[in-house]
């Protein structure tokens, strides 16, 4: 259907389809510079909050959290879920990969089964509160948005209510699922 579809653009007018793709391709990566300055500033201090030992600060901060929802994990998966956590409620997503990854070995088993604090920590990424979401700031930002901003609380009030909902269904599966498997 694509190739149809960039056949047809080129048989009805080919100088204006070579040209709207140029120009957005410039735009990307327009958009692409624009998208790295902020990441290169969080990427920063993310790892700097490392390097200084504020993680460790952080992770006692989040630690009944974090204890709560991750039961049997050892203090330095903690920790990467701490940074996780952290830079995906700074709206870093990107940034809060290596220390999900991190995390998710740290709590796998062996098994080859996704075991429930690993799926609890997929749950909180897909549905993570944003406190800052920088990177949709920093896209309305590059679009040319007068107010690039204003989504803060449209998106913490969102963000709140899908994370909660998350967890709670995350562990309303365990508790079912965890019965069927002892009746079973």
């Amino acid at each position: 259907m694509m190739l149809l579809s960039c056949a047809a653009l080129l048989a009805v007018n080919p100088g204006e389809t070579v040209n709207g793709m140029l120009d957005a391709s410039a735009e990307a990566v327009e958009l692409c510079i624009n998208l790295c300055g902020i990441y290169a500033v969080w990427l920063g201090l993310l790892e700097i909050l490392e390097a200084s030992g504020l993680s460790e600060k952080l992770a006692k901060l989040l630690r009944p959290i974090i204890k709560r929802l991750f039961k049997g994990a050892d203090e330095s998966v903690h920790k990467d879920i701490a940074i996780n956590m952290s830079a995906n409620m700074l709206g870093l997503g990107n940034a809060a990969t290596p220390y999900g990854i991190r995390a998710m070995k740290g709590m796998d088993d062996g098994s080859g089964v996704a075991t429930r604090p690993m799926i609890m920590l997929m749950v909180l990424n897909a549905t993570s509160i944003q406190l800052l979401p920088t990177t949709t700031i920093g896209l309305r930002a590059a679009a040319g948005s007068a107010s690039p901003a204003d989504i803060i609380l449209p998106t913490l009030i969102a963000t709140f209510i899908t994370c909660l909902t998350g967890i709670s269904l995350v562990l309303l599966c365990g508790k079912i699922f965890g019965r069927r498997k002892k009746g079973g």
